[in-house]
């Protein structure tokens, strides 16, 4: 999959388009995506919703699953586990994602969501996720 490729892949899913999230690179297994932030992702202190913090991973890591499926099937999440380390505060919010372990029915994945101010980064979630690797007519 290439990057054109993966930037349709994200404007299928209505919800990553109203967010605006973008992904930025791809290689088999690996995908790295951006969020600008807004202020209608804040939560009541000001930081990055844990929400779309998650909703950056989830996606990314599907993505990520995606870049090795066979032709005629979609990735769909079956277990996720988020760990938020710190409060996110930053211009934008960029997930790393991969795929510890692809299968045919299953990948296991990783990511990273990093908050970026100013060229500084900091690591602000950790997250996990099974996906079930399902034929193109289900959902």
């Amino acid at each position: 999959m290439d990057l054109d490729t993966l930037r349709r892949f994200f404007q299928l899913s209505p919800f990553m388009r109203d967010l605006g999230a973008e992904p930025t690179a791809v290689s088999p297994g690996r995908v790295t995506a951006v969020l600008p932030m807004q202020d209608r992702f804040r939560q009541h202190s000001g930081h990055a919703h844990a929400g779309v913090q998650t909703t950056l991973a989830d996606h990314s890591m599907g993505s990520a699953a995606q870049t090795l499926v066979a032709d005629g099937h979609w990735v769909l999440t079956a277990d996720l586990k988020v760990s938020l380390l710190r409060p996110a505060d930053g211009e934008r919010l960029v997930c790393e994602a991969w795929v510890v372990k692809p299968g045919r029915t299953l990948s296991f994945t990783e990511a990273e969501v990093w908050a970026e101010r100013e060229g500084d980064r900091t690591l602000v979630l950790k997250a996990s996720a099974t996906m079930a690797v399902v034929p193109l007519d289900r959902r």
